[in-house]
């Protein structure tokens, strides 16, 4: 079974519920699926060319602090994730305006310029609109499964 990893930041444990509502979704796909609360730049050559992100926003437009040392290294080895297809469920509260999901932008920046390629739309979760994260996330990672051809030949 090919691997999949989900690479949480969350500062009050609403992206790791998501990562945990959306993780039998890939397994039913096909998929043995890790979710990496501390995650890093290893994780990434784990997954069987597919990852995904669950990252909330702190403050303006911050990364939770668990992701930070990620982020960092990232930054720091400058890795070829050439390899890398992904996707992303981005957190935030647009009552922060410019900075919505802020966190989760600059991830999909990053990871763009280390050459990985996004597949599909970035999810953005409103918490000003949905009480609960996962009510957005299991559709769209349903639909995301599908119309990107996810699902492993059995």
């Amino acid at each position: 079974m090919p691997m999949l990893t989900i690479l949480v930041g969350t500062m009050y444990g609403g992206a790791l519920d998501v990562a945990e509502q959306v993780k039998p979704l890939f397994e039913k796909a096909g998929y043995t699926v890790a979710i990496s609360e501390q995650p890093t730049v290893d994780d990434l050559a784990v997954s069987d060319g597919v990852a995904l992100f669950c990252v909330s926003t702190t403050g303006s437009g911050d990364f939770p602090g668990n992701f930070v040392p990620f982020v960092r290294s990232l930054k720091e080895q400058s890795p070829s994730l050439g390899e890398l297809r992904y996707g992303l469920i981005a957190l935030g509260d647009s009552s922060y305006g410019d900075t919505f999901c802020g966190a989760g932008r600059a991830l999909d920046e990053l990871l763009a310029e280390s050459g990985a390629t996004r597949l599909g739309d970035r999810l953005e979760i409103d918490a000003m609109e949905t009480f609960m994260a996962d009510d957005a996330a299991v559709p769209w990672v349903e639909e995301w499964i599908e119309s990107q051809q996810l699902m492993v030949a059995s």
